[in-house]
Order: C-alpha cells, then structure tokens, then sequence
C-alpha cells in the first residue's frame, strides 16, 4: 500500500474512533444535562453547549494539526 492511502487508512481511523468516542459521549449527554441542571439551569445549558461544541473543536484542532 502506499503512503498516501496508508495515511488516509490512518485519518479513516481517527475519525472513527473520534466519532464513536463522541457519540457515547452525545449519548449521556441528556442525564449530564438533567444532573447538573439541578444544580442550575444556566449551568445545565452550558454543559450541554459544551459537549455540542467539543465535537466541532476535536475536528477543527485535528484540523490545524494535519495542516
């Protein structure tokens, strides 16, 4: 195999494992969101901005990285 198409194996990869990791993470997400808003309402909406947000900026970074 190439270098070229081992490194998109590699990139294949990386977003997958990246996108399952998210995608547990998405899936608690409303049980994080429910706890912490308890607590406060405000606090509540920003950790499920939060975790919405951490998806775009793991590929932006990964992004940056690569370039």
């Amino acid at each position: 195999m190439t270098e070229n198409g081992n490194q998109t194996r590699r990139d294949a990869i990386a977003a997958a494992i990246i996108l399952l990791v998210v995608g547990a993470g998405l899936y608690f997400m409303p049980n994080v969101v429910l706890w912490v808003g308890q607590f406060s309402p405000v606090l509540g909406f920003l950790a499920g901005a939060a975790m919405i947000l951490a998806f775009f900026l793991i590929f932006w970074l990964r992004s940056r990285y690569r370039k």
